[in-house]
C-alpha cells in the first residue's frame, strides 16, 4: 500500500534550500519515491495561511521510513537544519478496492 511524506514548508535559506532539494530529489528516487506536489500554488479553502507543501509518493511506509533513515539522505538532513522550517507527516494511502 502507498504511504505519502508530506511536508509544509518555511524557506529560511534559499542557496540551501536548492542544495537540499537537488540532494533529496535524488534519495527519494533511489527509494522508490515520486512528487505528486512540489510547491505549487496552493488555495487555502479552510485554516490559516497556506505553507509551501511537498507531497511525495512511496510504494510502501516502510519504504518512506528507510529512506528517512537512510545514510543517502542524512545530508540532505543536514542541510534541511538551516535551509527550511517544516511540519513532516506520513501517512499511510488506503487499501485498493
Amino acid at each position: 500500500m502507498a504511504a505519502y511524506v508530506i511536508s509544509e514548508v518555511e524557506v529560511r535559506d534559499r542557496a540551501a534550500m536548492a542544495a537540499y532539494r537537488t540532494l533529496a530529489a535524488q534519495t527519494i528516487a533511489q527509494y522508490g519515491g515520486r512528487y505528486l506536489a512540489r510547491g505549487g500554488a496552493a488555495e487555502v479553502v479552510e485554516g490559516g495561511p497556506p505553507a509551501k507543501t511537498i507531497i511525495v509518493e512511496f510504494p510502501s511506509m516502510a519504504r518512506a521510513r528507510e529512506w528517512y533513515a537512510s545514510a543517502e539522505y542524512a545530508d540532505a538532513l543536514k542541510l534541511r537544519q538551516t535551509a527550511l522550517e517544516r511540519r513532516l507527516l506520513f501517512v499511510e494511502g488506503v487499501v485498493p478496492a
